[in-house]
């Protein structure tokens, strides 16, 4: 294991969702699903152990308002294949567009777009414009409600994730996970993710990246960190970030083929995790289906010859960010 593959709770930065999402084809996800969310990290669930006095942190990631700031309505194409441009505003306690941000992993704001059975994730960066106005170009490849998140820092203030809900015409029929999944194809590789989740209680992941049945030893630093993982919790729409602890690497570091996450789920249940990584320069996403040691085959670990999930390739966009079609990012 080279260096930066031990990773942790870290504050500030992308994201993890623990959110969920398969339900019927028509089901929209409230922004009060989360009521009962018991996130222990510290600066409002971005990191961090719990303060250990017993209270619990904001939930994120389920309104569109918090400490005055307001996320707009979402402008984007309404239907599949059209191609446009998604953009919003972030309005302060004055009512005026927010214009000043502090840089957190690189980017000033971080966009995660996810439809609400899970599948269909991106991870990206828009612009910001003079008048306050976030935007890229943009087109929907599968119909469904998405929930969008603004995950940012206004500059003097605290990180904050604010949400809206965006509906795309068409046919849509939810893809559902039935079975746990522990290795992801993805682009050439084979990713394999190790360990347990545990409901309160601190555990380890480990994801293990091959190719051609080698093991890959030159993962590069992607937005600060060797990997980054993100969950979707099902049940509700709550955020949460897990991420490296210790110095950020440095460019021109290599690290693999394993990486390790510490992190602490807060209830039973199945988790859809995703986990990016970046070699010669190209970000991948493996997708795992995860259920927790209590609730996986009445207590037992899952299997990972269970089944895989395959991650779709990745969609290239003018703006040069990934995403993908199915339980990858």
């Amino acid at each position: 294991m080279n260096t930066g593959t031990r990773l942790g709770l870290y504050g500030g930065g992308l994201a993890v969702l623990f959110a969920a999402a398969f339900g019927t084809a028509a089901a929209v996800m409230p922004d009060d699903a989360a009521d009962d969310w018991n996130d222990q990290a510290e600066d409002g669930g971005h990191g961090g152990h719990g303060s250990g006095d017993g209270e619990a942190a904001p939930v994120r990631g389920v309104s569109i308002e918090q400490d005055g700031y307001l996320l707009s309505q979402v402008s984007a194409p309404t239907g599949i294949g059209e191609a446009g441009e998604l953009a919003f505003q972030i309005t302060g306690a004055d009512g005026e567009p927010v214009t000043d941000y502090t840089v957190s992993h690189e980017k000033e704001l971080h966009l995660i777009v996810v439809r609400t059975d899970g599948t269909h994730f991106r991870h990206v960066h828009p612009e910001l414009g003079a008048d306050g106005t976030w935007s890229l170009p943009w087109t929907w490849d599968a119909a469904g409600s998405y929930r969008v998140y603004a995950d940012f820092v206004p500059e003097g203030g605290e990180d904050l994730t604010l949400t809206r809900t965006v509906e795309v015409a068409g046919d849509y029929g939810p893809e559902i996970a039935t079975e746990p999944a522990l290795v992801s194809e993805v682009d050439g590789f084979t990713v394999t993710l190790e360990g347990d989740l545990s409901a309160g209680a601190s555990s380890e992941v480990t994801v293990s990246v091959a190719r051609e049945g080698r093991p890959v030893t030159e993962l590069e630093p992607y937005l600060g960190a060797f990997g980054h993982l993100v969950a979707l919790r099902e049940g509700d729409l709550a955020y949460l970030h897990v991420h490296p602890e210790g110095e950020a690497p440095q460019a021109g570091d290599l690290s693999g083929p394993d990486v390790t996450f510490a992190t602490e789920v807060p209830t039973d249940g199945r988790y859809f995790l995703y986990f990016d990584f970046q070699v010669a320069g190209q970000v991948h996403s493996a997708a795992f289906v995860v259920d927790t040691t209590e609730s996986a085959n009445g207590g037992a670990e899952a299997d990972p010859s269970e089944g895989t999930t395959e991650a779709p390739a990745e969609e290239p966009s003018e703006s040069g960010e990934h995403g993908t079609d199915d339980h990858g990012h």
